[in-house]
């Protein structure tokens, strides 16, 4: 079992360069588990998405779908001191400290593409290119 950050579920379900390597990781680990906060930002995404014209409404509704359909019953809210207490103390987000802070509390790593955590949070977090092999 993995934390997966958004940009991960992204990768995974929107076609693009980095899809293999989201693929990689979904076959080294299946299970994925994320904070609530990952619908917003996968929807925020997909919205850009749309905007730029680089993906139909439709198209974006059935990866939205099926994104909640995958994530289902592995979704966690995450409490407030922990988070603030973990981007306090790193420079993180908010919103990156949560997915660490789910991790942390699960014990396991958190898959993510931003250098910004992996370097933040070494023992915790890894790079999608690392785990991905």
């Amino acid at each position: 079992m993995i934390v997966a950050d958004t940009n991960l579920l992204v990768y995974l379900l929107v076609p693009g360069a980095r899809s293999a390597q989201a693929e990689a990781a979904l076959a080294r680990d299946p299970t994925w588990v994320a904070p609530l906060l990952w619908r917003s930002e996968f929807r925020n995404v997909l919205v850009g998405y749309v905007r730029r014209r680089t993906l139909s409404l439709d198209a974006a509704l059935r990866m939205v779908y099926e994104a909640e359909n995958r994530m289902a019953g592995r979704e966690f809210a995450v409490a407030s001191g922990p988070v603030l207490t973990l981007a306090t103390h790193s420079g993180c987000s908010a919103y990156d400290s949560e997915f660490v802070a789910l991790a942390q509390d699960l014990r396991i790593r958190l898959v993510t593409t931003d250098q910004q955590v992996v370097a933040a949070f070494p023992s915790t977090a890894v790079a999608l290119d690392e785990f991905a092999g």
